[in-house]
């Protein structure tokens, strides 16, 4: 993916933790996504069926050259960068972050929050569409690559008590907040989604309006856009990934020509802008 990127499908049976793992690398490194091998119990042609959809589906996406091949040329871009469109309050202090993600997600997320340093206490809310068998471990991976705890949610933890870690919707269960809680639920999907970004995103902007900070990321589809817009319209701080530094250019863009964005930004700016956020003081926090 480095130096020939191509579409890639990852087509396994293998769910336990170690070939999860590895599945996890792989999807970081740039491939597309996975699909579980047919199992005994299945009708005659629906797993094919499934398998050909998918495998159309991602022969059409243009995937970008792996972020290792474009690091000899980062300092140059840099230089030559377009700056952010719209501007970050100033000033303001923040209760948590929420962030989606969809294709090309597990790299795209690693490169947001790795950077952002051990005093970064602000509760990180993660939604990520990655199915069943497949999600049953990445919180445990995802962990192990950005040095801090990662979680699946609890239904009806406290969310402000997570300072400093990353709670995200567990596969198959949409995550909101409601009264300061996390809140696992069985509602329908949104735009084929369960967990969806727009249920994150539309809780947060409900429950804490201007002091949260949302980042939607690379993905297929418009999930999270209207959630973001709400986010938008309440005073929040909004980041959309652009469009160079996306596997796919959907859910951002969505974002975009809604209008809902406060910033647009490369993949390698938004966890130094994250890590710009105030929290609020101790005695302000409700848990």
């Amino acid at each position: 993916m480095a130096h020939r990127p191509t579409p890639i499908l990852i087509v396994s049976s293998s769910t336990n933790r170690g070939e999860l793992f590895r599945t996890y690398e792989a999807l970081a490194a740039g491939a597309v996504d996975v699909l579980e091998k047919p199992t005994a119990d299945e009708p005659d042609g629906v797993w094919e069926k499934r398998f050909l959809s998918t495998l159309k589906l991602v022969s059409r996406i243009r995937v970008i050259t792996h972020l290792r091949a474009r690091q000899t040329t980062r300092r140059a871009a840099e230089l030559t960068a377009t700056p952010p469109i719209g501007i970050a309050p100033q000033g303001r202090t923040y209760a948590v972050v929420g962030v989606g993600a969809s294709t090309g997600g597990p790299g795209a997320i690693v490169e947001v929050l790795r950077p952002l340093p051990t005093e970064f206490q602000l509760p990180i809310l993660l939604v990520l569409h990655i199915g069943e068998p497949f999600g049953r471990s990445f919180a445990e991976w995802l962990q192990g690559q950005i040095g801090r705890p990662v979680a699946y949610a609890e239904d009806g933890e406290s969310v402000h008590a997570a300072r400093g870690r990353v709670l995200m919707a567990p596969p198959d269960r949409h995550l909101v907040v409601r009264s300061g809680r996390a809140c696992l639920t069985l509602d329908p999907e949104r735009h084929s989604c369960r967990p969806s970004v727009d249920e994150l995103f539309e809780s947060l902007a409900r429950e804490l309006g201007s002091s949260v900070a949302a980042c939607l990321l690379t993905g297929m589809g418009r999930d999270g856009a209207t959630g973001m817009l709400d986010i938008h319209r309440a005073g929040g701080l909004t980041i959309a990934q652009d469009e160079a530094t996306c596997v796919v250019y959907g859910m951002p863009r969505e974002a975009v020509l809604l209008g809902a964005a406060t910033q647009i930004l490369p993949l390698g700016e938004i966890g130094p802008a994250l890590a710009r956020l105030t929290p609020p003081e101790r005695g302000g926090t409700r848990t």
